[in-house]
């Protein structure tokens, strides 16, 4: 009996070491003290672009070029066109151990990641290796320092305790307006836009003449102010208002008065047809350049798409409506304080059973932040690079100083969006990351959606109506089984892994055992001290 509880015992101890954190497999890195260059190395990039091919050759380039520097190292692109995409094949892929090297992602996303232990290298020995780190000697080419790396983008990769991702490009959200119908409905423009300026003009543009026009373009459509992105435009209003959303730990705290507020001011604005969303209207540009919106908000790497010269412009020639395009900060309550929020995409790295595989994916994240790719990728859109090294090159600020001199390269409305960043940087935020985040962050758009649909479907949108949408976004998005940092019992998003199931199995097995075998050695020396019965 001994024999077996012993191996029994030892399955148990060995299942609890191998499932911890629900991991299918851990492999806990550890940086090689020097990259074996004897062997070859394929690794695998996960990436996005917008059906840009500008983009997808500047991949192609920077991988020939790394390649070049690095002849042991083959590295395969994937191409997605959606973010979300990403995220699903990574999750599906985490169960079998299938993740890619290098894959470019969000924050929000590498929280989700990490609930199975080690899938996302923490970087923090990485950055300061100073063979292989950032702006490290044996790198062969020349990367940023971490001291470089802007620090409002790089703050926004730091979460739990590590830096699981380097930043890759930066943007916020700009407010693109049609200048001409502004003045033309008798405003000025202010130096800095608020929402009761844009709800204000917004609502007098919805006067129509005699014919059943609109006034202010002679159409039948318009849509004075759409927003692309509603989970920002939550997020931003709460933060210029210092109201609630959530704590660092996790916890979920949007469900408050304010939000209340806010969803019944967007409300009023919805059933006039005043305001609108990409989601129910359409891409805010295309409404935009055919003079059919006055306030397009969407974010400065969709400035390629904005004004009537636009090089990306998606409708037909003859639906173009000439007019003047100003770029804006966001509105604000506080124009004296402004607020925006940093989002755009960074790069993180997957852990793998092999050390110098991973070593030779860093390397490859880091090039990703040279002046050569980040120039030439913050060219194709309104992205800024994410490091002071390539914002303060000669080359990168003749290019900002080249504004409006064609169409193209240097669309003067994509560098417009560009200079909005980089001189705001100093105004703007970041929500806090943890398990869970992107689903709150997706509640907070949804709340809007929500709203927008039901005041067109003639719903009341009430106190009780509110009440209600909160109750259904903490379900639907699960926000009540959020893991809060520092509480004694943690609730887990998703079923138990197999391996907790097993090793719980396997424990009460043993104690099971344990327990039978001191009950027969019980009975069994009793029987040997018992007296013979009569």
């Amino acid at each position: 009996m001994k024999k077996p509880l012993s191996v029994l015992l030892a399955l148990a101890l060995v299942l609890s070491l191998t499932a911890c954190h629900g991991a299918k497999d851990v492999h806990e890195f550890q940086l090689p003290e020097q990259f074996d260059t004897s062997r070859d190395y394929t690794i695998t990039f996960w990436a996005k672009n917008d059906t840009n091919m500008t983009q997808v050759e500047i991949y192609k380039q920077a991988i020939a070029d790394f390649e070049a520097l690095w002849p042991n190292i083959t590295v395969e692109l994937r191409l997605y066109t959606d973010y979300g995409k990403i995220y699903n094949d990574v999750i599906t892929n985490i169960a079998t151990d299938t993740t890619p090297n290098v894959c470019i992602t969000y924050p929000d996303h590498i929280a989700t990641y990490l609930t199975g232990a080690d899938t996302v290298v923490p970087l923090d020995q990485l950055f300061a290796d100073e063979r292989y780190g950032l702006g490290g000697s044996d790198t062969r080419f020349d990367s940023p320092t971490k001291e470089e790396i802007i620090p409002q983008f790089l703050n926004e990769c730091y979460f739990d305790g590590c830096y699981y991702a380097i930043p890759f490009m930066r943007s916020t959200e700009a407010c693109y307006v049609n200048r001409t119908y502004v003045e033309k409905l008798g405003f000025t423009l202010p130096q800095t836009l608020t929402w009761d300026f844009v709800w204000q003009v917004s609502e007098a543009a919805m006067a129509k003449d005699a014919s059943g026009n609109y006034a202010v373009n002679g159409q039948k459509v318009l849509i004075p102010f759409i927003y692309k992105s509603t989970d920002n435009m939550m997020i931003q209003m709460l933060r210029q208002l210092d109201a609630p959303y959530s704590t660092a730990a996790g916890e979920v705290q949007i469900f408050n008065d304010t939000t209340k507020d806010l969803l019944l001011q967007i409300a009023d604005h919805s059933a006039t047809r005043s305001f609108n969303t990409f989601k129910l209207a359409g891409y805010p540009a295309n409404f935009l350049n055919a003079g059919q919106c006055i306030f397009a908000i969407d974010s400065t790497a969709g400035a390629t798409w904005m004004g009537p010269d636009a090089p990306l412009i998606d409708i037909a020639d003859e639906k173009l409506v000439d007019f003047d395009i100003e770029v804006m900060t966001i509105p604000q309550y506080h124009p004296e304080d402004p607020k925006m929020i940093s989002q755009g995409p960074s790069l993180c790295v997957f852990n793998k059973a092999d050390s110098q595989e991973v070593l030779a994916s860093w390397l490859f994240a880091q090039y990703l932040l040279t002046n050569e790719v980040q120039i030439a990728y913050a060219q194709t859109e309104g992205y800024v690079p994410v490091a002071s090294k390539a914002q303060e090159s000669p080359e990168y600020q003749d290019y900002l100083s080249r504004a409006g001199e064609d169409n193209e390269l240097y669309y003067d409305v994509k560098l417009q969006a560009s200079r909005l960043l980089l001189e705001n940087t100093d105004h703007t935020f970041v929500t806090a990351v943890f398990n869970g985040s992107a689903s709150l962050r997706n509640a907070a758009g949804q709340m809007i959606e929500e709203v927008n649909k039901s005041t067109r479907r003639k719903q009341t949108v009430d106190e009780a109506y509110i009440q209600d949408l909160f109750a259904d976004m903490t379900s639907l998005y699960r926000l009540d089984q959020i893991a809060v940092d520092g509480t004694a019992d943690k609730l887990l998003l998703g079923p138990m892994p197999a391996e907790a199931k097993i090793l719980l199995g396997t424990l009460a097995a043993a104690w099971l055992a344990i327990a039978a075998y001191a009950l027969t050695e019980t009975i069994r020396k009793k029987r040997k001290t018992s007296p013979p019965s009569c």
